[in-house]
């Protein structure tokens, strides 16, 4: 894949190869994004594209810990989940990410995901880097929509933000 920029002006999003990396500032201290972004109280209200409803099933943020959130029992969706692999409060987490589809048989193996939350002093600069497990794993998923569910999310989350702040 060659090199596409995606985002828009208030998210930077470079897709290159297997790799994707978004940037975003937030105008809140890293503390409340960590708890925003690793709580699941605040999780249902960010995680998705607008009109998303997410149900966290899991999340033990910890070494090892495991992670699911899926659509509500009884709705249709796609649920994601993982393992945290590394996690260091409130500044960073790596974790395995995929996506539980119905009629895949394991999908393959997992994308691992980087998230750092920069302090700027009062507003947070969160950097996502994602490895999928191929260039042809990443086209699958830009192509199911993936960069308007993550600019439309990142707005979500801004927006809690703002209201728990």
């Amino acid at each position: 894949m060659t090199r596409q920029e995606l985002g828009d002006a208030s998210t930077s999003i470079v897709a290159e190869g297997a790799d994707i990396v978004m940037e975003r500032v937030f105008d809140a201290p890293r503390e409340l994004v960590w708890a925003a972004m690793t709580s699941p109280e605040h999780i249902p209200n960010w995680w998705g594209p607008h009109g998303n409803h997410a149900d966290v099933q899991e999340m033990d943020v910890r070494p090892g810990g495991k992670w699911r959130i899926g659509p509500p029992q009884g709705t249709e969706g796609v649920a994601f989940g993982g393992e945290f692999l590394q996690v260091v409060r409130p500044e960073r987490f790596v974790r395995t990410s995929s996506p539980d589809m119905p009629g895949m048989d394991g999908g393959g193996p997992p994308a691992v995901e980087t998230v750092t939350l920069e302090d700027l002093g009062g507003k947070t600069k969160m950097v996502y880097q994602g490895r999928f497990p191929s260039e042809d794993v990443l086209e699958f998923a830009l192509a199911q929509g993936m960069t308007k569910g993550v600019l439309e999310q990142f707005d979500r989350l801004a927006a809690l933000l703002a209201e728990i702040g």
